[in-house]
């Protein structure tokens, strides 16, 4: 009998993709480079179900049923096309490899194109949910060739995650690339809500000077209200661990954070774009900061700052601190829905808002309520231009603002670094004004460049240069694009 599924790469989640698979009722054929890990699996986790183990490649694809469908669960870059290299001159007209690894977007469209023009289809495949997700159920963000999906989607929908009565956190998300661009504002997202979290936890920390138990205490309600979400429920779990000796084990876990990649390429994309992304691109600093230790170590030695000290109503103040991590997560998917927008024009795809949505409410990190309000929105509002547009968020905008101020000049007046924090506001005001102090760059850079201006008084499209200072010529320069 031949598989339904091969799946290489038996690490973390490649492993418990595969038991997961078993587990609906799937019959998979696995390989991997390390001969040791196969043989662990088989003789271990796998032991007694349909799963079979293979020697090499070739074993793997000759065990497969037509059309093959082969998933890749290895590290992004050279690694996967290396292995596609190997599989090619055994598949046939129709197989399908699935990307289910974290690629760029751009190195999957490339090997949509490559593949289909030899008669295979491709499909990159974002899957997120960590380990747990893996296993029983994650967010999968599929794309690439479209004649892919009807062979992929019984499998892929049935080991997903479930939400509304059964409804699969997994559905086709576009063409070519959109998968594995979806998946990357996905973890773009998951690093602005994981430095915002930081950033209220280093305020009830060094400013209110609370306990890992209080601050647990403050989590566990969040948990249950309107910032309910898989990043707060983990958060305070997290705060109740307690080492061997009895003190919480998150002091003495090392403030240096690492990172993959994804959240680096969210950034990049959104200068390509030119989307502004000032969140998520503090948060991926953030981490970038976080890893200069040493250096941190002599600074706070060196350079001088306030000393932390809180004099008002604590209880008030953290019911405000909820407010402003409420306002912070809206701005910040307001900003990776943009990127989807920009990203959706620039390449061709057709995007469904709300469905990715939905597809993110369940199994992934960055599972909430809240997602459920991004869906609606775009149900009302297929074309809405900004979630900060929309009637709901607006009004919970409008009412929780004040909050994120207070916040942060609090933050500011004791020297408490809150980057992403910070920036939510700073978009949200740019966003919202209707005349910026970009009149004036436009004028230096016209003054030192001859880049020319637009005026107030005339019909846009129209370009201007002033000879600023009587001695340049009437020669301008290429009219900016904007």
């Amino acid at each position: 009998m031949k598989s339904q599924i091969g799946l290489i790469g038996i690490g973390v989640m490649g492993e418990n993709l595969v038991l997961n698979m078993e587990d609906k009722g799937f019959s998979i054929s696995v390989f991997d480079i390390s001969k040791e890990k196969i043989e662990r699996f088989i003789s271990g986790r796998a032991k007694g179900k349909h799963i079979h183990g293979c020697h090499d490649v070739q074993e793997l694809v000759d065990s497969l049923a037509l059309p093959r469908k082969i998933m890749l669960m290895i590290p992004a870059g050279k690694p996967v096309d290396e292995v596609i290299e190997a599989m090619i001159p055994f598949l046939a007209k129709g197989d399908i490899i699935i990307d289910g690894g974290n690629s760029n977007f751009l190195d999957t469209t490339r090997r949509t194109r490559t593949l289909e023009s030899k008669g295979l289809l491709y499909v990159g495949a974002g899957v997120s949910g960590g380990e747990e997700g893996a296993l029983l159920g994650p967010s999968i963000m599929p794309g690439g060739s479209t004649a892919a999906w009807d062979h992929v989607k019984p499998i892929l929908q049935a080991i997903a995650a479930k939400v509304d009565d059964g409804v699969p956190c997994c559905d086709w998300i576009g063409e070519e690339g959109a998968g594995h661009f979806v998946k990357m504002v996905h973890n773009g997202i998951e690093y602005g809500d994981m430095q915002l979290i930081c950033e209220v936890y280093d305020v009830m920390r060094n400013l209110l000077g609370m306990t890992a138990a209080e601050m647990h205490a403050v989590f566990e309600e969040w948990s249950e209200g309107e910032l309910k979400s898989y990043l707060i429920e983990i958060t305070r779990d997290i705060l109740a661990v307690k080492d061997e000796d009895g003190l919480p084990l998150l002091d003495k876990i090392l403030d240096k954070a690492g990172q993959k990649g994804t959240g680096k390429w969210a950034v990049i994309t959104s200068l390509d774009l030119a989307v502004p992304l000032p969140l998520i691109t503090e948060a991926v600093f953030a981490r970038v900061l976080s890893s200069m230790k040493d250096e941190r170590v002599i600074a706070s030695r060196q350079l001088a700052g306030p000393k932390p000290g809180f004099s008002g109503d604590r209880k008030i103040f953290i019911h405000e601190l909820g407010r402003a991590l409420y306002a912070a997560k809206i701005i910040s998917y307001a900003q990776g829905y943009q990127l989807m927008r920009a990203a959706a024009k620039e390449f061709a795809w057709t995007l469904n808002y709300g469905g990715i949505a939905l597809i993110w409410r369940g199994g992934c990190i960055i599972r909430s309520v809240f997602l459920g309000k991004i869906k609606e929105a775009f149900i009302q509002s297929p074309d809405l231009s900004n979630l900060l547009l929309d009637p709901f968020f607006r009004k919970t905008i409008s009412s929780s603002q004040q909050s994120l101020r207070n916040v942060l000049v609090e933050g500011m007046k004791n020297g408490i670094p809150t980057p992403a924090l910070s920036s939510a506001l700073a978009y949200y005001d740019g966003y919202r004004s209707e005349n910026l102090p970009a009149n004036l760059l436009q004028a230096q850079r016209d003054f030192f460049g001859a880049h020319q201006y637009e005026r107030t008084d005339k019909p846009r499209g129209e370009y201007f240069h002033t000879n600023w200072t009587g001695r340049g010529g009437e020669t301008t320069s290429t009219v900016y694009s904007g």
